[in-house]
């Protein structure tokens, strides 16, 4: 590329720019001062490892398993937590009143009625992602605990994730000033759903994988409302899995937007990438994976890479169960509360309508999950 046209579109400017150190930001998870309560985790599925891996390693105080399939709980607590009491009914866990959070992962459906019951025996509570499939439902969910003075919090791990995180506080930061634009491109194998319940869900890639970005989508922009979201779904040439493993959603905010792309079905050359641009400043985080990710801030100074530590799945499941526990420690909402999760879900509804309809969705509109 010749110079003078290298200057006029600023990659020159780019190459020159001196690198900086990074701020030092809190973007690993922070356990609570002194308050460490007993914990009941619902339901034991393939999830739950995750869950009380990060727990244990962070020393959290797990005394409760449960799973209608006795066998799961068994297992789960000879990995774990071998004092844990096991056991087959959730209403075992929410009438132990030693236990004062719980960790809900069933499905959606599943959910409602447990964290209804445990709203009213007093609990707080963490829900497994994706938060309701309703937004009333999930309204009327928070105004409950409002009432009963309950915290509820979503198990949005990737927030916390090492990347995202550091992401989320160099914005709190005013680092980048406000938000323009948000990319994110992802391009990955998610084959390992064939046979499996998760490939009969038509809107997989939107919804249950899509759902991270729309929340993270949320996060970076604040207060900021999204105008309307446009997305398309296709069939990837060669794809074997049957739900459609291409997507992509194009959302309007004011003075800003935001684009995510999804190929789910790349077996090499796989990545990962982030872009968010500000009115001051930039920053990026590129990889192979959801843990591999290498981040570099831009700013009038000069640039930043951040030499960051820790994983999606351990930093991510601490964190959210960290900042509930603070919450409740400081008597404030958490940051992970489900109200805020309620804009992330609005954006991913709005886009799995936009993709079955043709055309742009406002979200809050689509109240419902589509199914299809």
């Amino acid at each position: 590329m010749p110079e003078e046209l290298a200057d006029n579109y600023g990659l020159a400017k780019i190459e020159t720019t001196k690198q900086i150190a990074a701020p030092d930001l809190p973007y690993q998870p922070r356990n609570p001062k002194t308050y460490n309560p007993p914990i009941g985790l619902i339901g034991c599925g393939g999830i739950s490892s995750q869950h009380l891996n990060a727990y244990k390693l962070a020393g959290f105080n797990v005394v409760a398993l449960c799973d209608r399939n006795e066998h799961k709980a068994r297992e789960r607590q000879q990995q774990f937590y071998p004092d844990a009491f096991v056991t087959t009914d959730y209403r075992d866990v929410l009438k132990r009143d030693e236990i004062e959070v719980v960790d809900v992962t069933p499905h959606p459906a599943d959910r409602i009625p447990i964290i209804e019951d445990a709203i009213t025996t007093g609990k707080h509570i963490l829900s497994q992602k994706p938060f309701v499939t309703d937004l009333d439902v999930g309204e009327r969910l928070i105004e409950f605990a409002n009432k009963r003075g309950i915290k509820l919090a979503v198990n949005q791990n990737g927030r916390y994730a090492p990347h995202f995180s550091y992401i989320r506080n160099v914005i709190r930061a005013g680092l980048i000033g406000d938000i323009v634009s948000t990319n994110f491109t992802l391009h990955w194998d998610h084959n390992w759903i064939i046979g499996t319940p998760f490939e009969e869900i038509h809107d997989l890639i939107l919804y249950d994988f899509g759902v991270h970005w729309f929340d993270m989508m949320a996060c970076i922009f604040g207060q900021r409302e999204a105008k309307r979201v446009q997305a398309i779904t296709v069939r990837g040439i060669g794809q074997k899995a049957r739900p459609p493993m291409l997507a992509s959603a194009l959302i309007e905010f004011d003075g800003g937007i935001a684009s995510l792309h999804f190929n789910a079905n790349v077996t090499h050359g796989q990545q990962d990438r982030t872009y968010v641009a500000g009115s001051r400043g930039s920053i990026e985080s590129i990889g192979p994976s959801l843990s591999e990710q290498a981040v570099t801030l831009y700013t009038a100074d000069g640039f930043a890479k951040p030499d960051l530590q820790g994983t999606w799945f351990l930093q991510g499941f601490h964190g959210t169960m960290a900042e509930l526990l603070c919450a409740i420690e400081e008597d404030r909402e958490p940051h992970n509360n489900a109200r805020t999760n309620l804009r992330g879900l609005a954006l991913c509804f709005a886009a799995i309508a936009s993709a079955s309809q043709g055309m742009p969705k406002v979200p809050g509109s689509i109240r419902k999950l589509p199914i299809r």
